[in-house]
């Protein structure tokens, strides 16, 4: 099936396109929607950070609840997100001087407005990964495995990491790049990452799959932010998963089993939320709050003038 194609529509006009490809499985496994290639090696990014903190859980990482989503996270770098990894850092025995996540400042308007004010400046624990991070160190701690150089492809964390994606995936990693944040990025199918995503949340309970997705879904604004689009959809739709990546990827699974990949060609971000919500919807979950997310507004002088959409099929 070709891409599925997203229109920017402003004052009437058509003024610019985007593609997605989209990768949609029903409860039973079997593919309900596939829109472009979705075979072909992908780069997941942060989507993928459910199944690091899996690993890890696995490796005897000690994370529950708010903090376990966390581990799993993207956060915005709200207050609580911030004392949220000071706790995982502290309950191995560091502080943020061990982090290797690249300085950053809060993706949080008003957080980033926050540190600004105060006349502080970007910092590692305050990059959205630093949750990651801080539960990969932690990890480390727990295995006694070396914490100055734990984003390395060969440290034993990632090692075990990349054998987690491949478990779940039901692939073999094709190739290893470098995320934004520093850490190995292993390289598999949208195919891949919707089947993934859909043995998280269909793992017995109290299993380390089911203690990852649980955490997140219980903790949605702990995996991303207060305002942010994943905890938007997650409250809305009770036992949905939802985690994107950088580069405008998405991935999602539902309690039934019903699961997904989205992936927005040109990396245009606008275009991510709009196409989740028809991957959604073509695997049949739906809710009323989902309408104001199946399009983005597009805004001249102040005032909503058009609007991101999915185009009519």
């Amino acid at each position: 099936m070709s891409e599925m194609v997203v229109e920017v529509v402003r004052s009437g006009f058509i003024e610019s396109v985007h593609r997605a490809r989209v990768h949609v499985i029903g409860a039973d496994g079997a593919p309900v929607m596939v829109c472009g290639d979705t075979s072909s090696l992908a780069s997941p990014r942060s989507a993928m950070k459910p199944l690091q903190a899996l690993a890890m859980v696995r490796a005897g990482l000690p994370l529950e609840n708010e903090l376990l989503a966390l581990a799993a996270a993207s956060h915005s770098g709200e207050p609580f997100h911030i004392d949220g990894v000071r706790k995982i850092l502290a309950g191995a025995g560091l502080d943020e001087t061990y982090l290797r996540c690249p300085e950053d400042l809060p993706l949080d308007e008003e957080a980033r407005r926050r540190v600004l004010r105060e006349h502080g400046d970007a910092r590692r624990i305050l990059m959205n990964c630093s949750g990651k991070h801080a539960a990969m160190l932690a990890t480390c701690a727990v295995n006694g495995w070396p914490v100055d150089d734990y984003r390395h492809p060969g440290h034993p964390l990632q090692r075990a990491i990349r054998a987690m994606v491949e478990e779940l995936t039901g692939e073999r990693v094709a190739a290893t790049g470098v995320d934004g944040c520093g850490a190995p990025l292993f390289f598999v199918s949208m195919a891949g990452v919707a089947r993934a995503f859909r043995a998280l949340t269909l793992a017995p309970a109290g299993t380390p799959e089911r203690r990852v997705a649980d955490a997140m879904r219980a903790h949605p604004e702990w995996t991303s932010g207060t305002t942010r689009a994943e905890n938007l959809l997650m409250r809305a739709v009770p036992g949905l998963l939802v985690k994107s990546g950088a580069e405008a990827f998405d991935a999602f699974a539902d309690a039934e089993g019903r699961a997904g990949a989205v992936k927005i060609v040109d990396g245009g971000g606008r275009a991510r939320v709009p196409v989740t919500v028809a991957a959604l919807r073509a695997a049949g979950i739906d809710a009323p709050e989902l309408a104001g997310l199946a399009t983005a507004p597009m805004f001249g002088g102040g005032v909503p003038v058009g609007e991101v959409r999915v185009r009519p099929a």
